[in-house]
């Protein structure tokens, strides 16, 4: 059985493919159906398929420098084969891409044992990370879990109260900073409320500013500093939300956020919105950060954790019969 078939048939299996095929779907216009394309005049891995490959990866916004990678490992599997059919040479391509994903191995998300788990959601301003922080609690309850939110980005207009309009409608507490306020005051409250009312797991929305990176810092540094001191260990999760329409742009965010605070792990939203979705090889890739959620939709149960075998298979679905 070949990886895309294997991928096939663990994708079967999800109860969220649905979710995830309609997520992905303009970025299977942009990658899976120009593969799909490039079968009509394959004769081989040489170098004319490597370089239409590699404009294909840049379009889906892998980046060149994952882009080149993916190629190098194409080629090295490829040698050990004189003659490849097409289907077997996307299953390497795919296996290829599985496996430069997992090269820098995944820590799972940190919960606190011993009281509540703290999250900080970062990011820039339009990176949808009020609404994410929303989506986040909604899975956690239908987890079980007890949640809060905390609306701790008080320069963005409307922050708090869009974060406290959606703590309504999920009826969950939302403790509230003061407009133009102190962030850390925000986390300060919303960490003894957590602690004194057995919550579960605290989400933190915090200041979306992306000023000079010094400023960037110290209010990152201050707010990991009065959550430690309230929580032991917090935050445990420290998560910057990335607006994947935003491609290479985003990586550079994340980049300068990455030098600026200690994060863990990635959100990527809007995946729904854009063709580009190789964005997740290039971060995990470039960065070594894990991709721990991505939106695949507006409604509050379409953020999903991410399944890296359903990734593969929503992007390229449709290769297996090329």
């Amino acid at each position: 059985m070949s990886f895309l078939d294997s991928l096939k048939e663990l994708f079967g299996k999800k109860e969220d493919k649905a979710i995830y095929l309609s997520g992905f779907k303009k970025t299977k216009s942009t990658f899976g159906d120009q593969l799909h394309a490039m079968s009509k005049n394959f004769t081989g891995i040489n170098d004319e398929f490597l370089e239409e490959l590699t404009i294909v990866l840049l379009e889906s916004d892998v980046g060149i420098t994952t882009a080149d990678l993916i190629c190098e490992r194409l080629k090295e599997k490829a040698e050990q084969y004189p003659s490849l059919s097409f289907e077997w040479a996307m299953s390497f391509l795919l296996e290829v891409m599985k496996e430069i994903y997992e090269q820098t191995e995944d820590k799972p998300l940190v919960y606190n044992e011993n009281g509540p788990t703290v999250i900080l959601l970062e990011g820039v301003n339009g990176s949808g990370k009020t609404t994410t922080a929303a989506k986040l609690a909604f899975l956690y309850l239908e987890e079980g879990k007890k949640v809060a939110l905390c609306a701790a980005d008080t320069f963005r207009a409307g922050a708090i109260e869009q974060l406290a309009k959606w703590a309504d409608s999920l009826h969950v507490p939302c403790i509230k900073g003061r407009e133009n306020g102190d962030p850390s005051a925000a986390i300060v409250d919303a960490c003894r409320y957590a602690k004194e009312n057995q919550i579960d797991i605290l989400i933190c929305d915090t200041a979306g500013r992306l000023q000079n990176k010094k400023g960037l810092m110290d209010e990152l540094s201050k707010m990991n500093r009065v959550s430690n001191k309230e929580i032991p260990g917090a935050p445990h999760n420290t998560l910057l939300v990335l607006d994947a329409t935003t491609g290479q742009n985003g990586l550079s965010q994340a980049q300068i956020f990455n030098e600026s605070t200690n994060l863990t792990g990635i959100i990527l939203t809007k995946m729904d919105g854009t063709a580009k979705g190789g964005i997740v090889l290039a971060i995990k890739n470039v960065l070594k950060l894990p991709v721990y959620f991505i939106g695949l939709g507006e409604k509050k149960e379409d953020l999903r954790p991410f399944d890296l075998d359903s990734y593969l298979y929503s992007i390229s679905e449709g290769l297996d019969d090329a």
